[in-house]
């Protein structure tokens, strides 16, 4: 019996070594013939780190506020009978908005001026007969006191039809309506958005080390996502006198004309003060930085060998600082030398000491003032 069991054995051996032994040499060739390949060079455009004198600034975000805003209410109430405006008017200062229901009020005053004239009558009448010595000069006081205490009834009334006629406090651009006809008006409830918007404000703020560079009167522009390739200049026209203690940041307001009334009070914008000097920065384009969460890189390429041993270009990976934006550039703080050829796109598809091919015809120059032809 352990003689069939072993010849059994033997047989499934045999049969399974002549199945494994072509596959043993399909995977001997497939691994030789890898080992044979050599990936062809990576196409990549390149270009050179330069030095470039850029004018220095200090950079912000900031919010636009209006030089004058206010969300106009009643200061009593009322029911409202005259509406003067329509949403989204340019009113001047003193116009008429809304009129409430003054009927009682002129009334009222119809009433007090009758006791204002009878008390003048009264007190000439009195003077009379004060000279005639007919009359005590307390009655000629009592007579005086009478009218002057009409008169600042009459006024009195005079001031809450005034407060019922609701003008605009200054010049400029009305919001959307918020109020209807005969709808009756509890003291302090808004009527509609007044904002001036020539000229208009930014506000923003600075780190303390920079308050020693900064003065009024500084140019200072203003970008924001509403209109890209857009700046609106204007100038640094106040600093606040103390800091934030929390912060440790200076407040800072720039004014810009604002002529044609784009910008509006609530915008985010990104605020650059102009420095009076200059600085040398090293520049690189900016598609050029492969960004990740442990810090920015870019291939710089040099002389090296292929898998195949033949002379050419590799890219090694380097960390680097950047700055300040300008345009399709991005200057660098550290990590990078001037003259270093870089790959300036194609980084995506890279890793450290990959050979590549440069390749510049289809890529676009980078400037500091980009002008697309079909912006």
């Amino acid at each position: 019996m352990k003689g069939k069991i072993a010849v059994a054995v033997v047989l499934v051996l045999v049969v399974m070594g002549g199945l494994a032994g072509p596959k043993v040499m399909q995977f001997r060739k497939l691994i030789a013939s890898n080992k044979e390949m050599v990936q062809a060079p990576e196409v990549v455009s390149a270009t050179v780190a330069h030095e470039e004198k850029w004018q220095g600034t200090l950079s912000a975000i900031g919010t636009v506020t209006a030089v004058q805003g206010v969300n106009v209410t009643t200061e009593i109430p009322g029911i409202l009978n005259v509406i003067a405006f329509e949403s989204g008017a340019t009113v001047a200062k003193g116009d008429l908005l809304v009129q409430l229901d003054t009927s009682s009020e002129e009334a009222q005053l119809r009433a007090i001026e009758a006791q204002v004239e009878l008390g003048r009558l009264t007190l000439v009448r009195m003077q009379a007969l004060r000279q005639d010595k007919t009359v005590s000069q307390s009655d000629l006081d009592t007579a005086d006191a009478t009218l002057k205490q009409a008169q600042a009834n009459a006024d009195n009334i005079r001031a809450t039809i005034a407060k019922k006629t609701i003008r605009a406090p200054f010049a400029g651009r009305l919001g959307i309506r918020l109020i209807n006809l005969g709808q009756y008006l509890e003291a302090g409830k808004p009527i509609v958005s007044l904002q001036a918007l020539t000229p208009i404000h930014a506000d923003f703020s600075l780190p303390q080390q920079e308050l020693a560079r900064l003065q009024t009167g500084m140019n200072v522009h203003l970008t924001t996502d509403t209109y890209p390739g857009r700046e609106f200049a204007g100038s640094l026209t106040a600093l606040n006198p103390d800091l934030d203690a929390s912060t440790r940041s200076v407040g800072l307001q720039a004014t810009f004309e604002n002529a044609d009334q784009v910008l509006r009070p609530g915008m985010f914008g990104r605020v650059e003060v102009l420095l009076p000097e200059e600085e040398t920065v090293l520049v690189i384009p900016a598609t050029a930085v492969l960004s990740a969460p442990y810090g920015d890189s870019v291939y710089v390429i040099e002389p090296g060998a292929s898998q195949a041993g033949k002379a050419g270009s590799v890219v090694r990976q380097q960390f680097i600082r950047t700055g300040h934006a300008r345009g399709d550039l991005l200057s660098v703080v550290s990590g990078l030398k001037p003259g270093e050829k870089i790959v300036s796109a194609g980084v995506f598809k890279l890793r450290n000491r990959m050979a590549v091919e440069e390749d510049n015809t289809l890529s676009p120059k980078a400037s500091a003032t980009p002008r697309p032809s079909d912006s």
